[in-house]
């Protein structure tokens, strides 16, 4: 890839489901923060291009930002496999051995019928080099984005999982010809 890719990575509105679920790719999101919507989209650089998950939620904040993305499978949420649709606390009370040993080694466990978070960032690493040079506007979930600060930053799947990023929150890194440099992570606006 020639050129510099500058990165401007959304985390999408909060999901309109119940709380502590692991949500399908065609949950909703809450567009009800119109404010903060705004906020966020007078940020973003008028000239950039525009990406998304193919995830229901991902579009309906891009759209609300004012953006047509093109979709990018790459980008998708962890693939959690069968545990989709369930709740968190049920899986804990029902999910048994395999729901305990995911979390003791969340970067490298796999759901049952999905995907560990090292093979998220392997999956991000291939959709950032897609990204042509200039400016990109990626609307996508806190796992890739995390993906994405694991190979900017060259940290271990592991590390990558310590970054607390919010629903509408803007992270920005870009793509220099010697490497990776981070703006911000998690910048929230209001």
């Amino acid at each position: 890839m020639e050129g510099e890719t500058f990165l401007w990575l959304i985390r999408h509105a909060p999901v309109d489901g119940v709380k502590g679920t692991i949500h399908a790719a065609d949950a909703p999101a809450d567009l009800g923060d119109r404010a903060r919507l705004e906020v966020l989209r007078q940020r973003l650089p008028q000239d950039a291009a525009g990406y998304a998950s193919p995830s229901r939620r991902t579009v309906e904040t891009a759209r609300a930002l004012g953006l047509e993305p093109t979709l990018v499978s790459e980008f998708r949420e962890q693939d959690f496999g069968d545990w989709t649709g369930h709740r968190h606390d049920e899986l804990a009370a029902t999910g048994g051995e395999a729901y305990a040993h995911f979390w003791n080694d969340p970067a490298g466990g796999r759901p049952p019928g999905g995907e560990s978070f090292a093979d998220q960032v392997v999956r991000v690493r291939l959709g950032l080099s897609r990204i042509e040079a200039g400016p990109a506007t990626l609307v996508v979930h806190s796992g890739t984005i995390r993906a994405a600060l694991c190979l900017a930053l060259d940290l271990t799947p592991q590390a990558a999982l310590r970054f607390v990023i919010d629903p509408l929150s803007l992270t920005r890194i870009d793509r220099l010809a010697a490497g990776w440099r981070v703006v911000s992570v998690n910048q929230r606006v209001a």
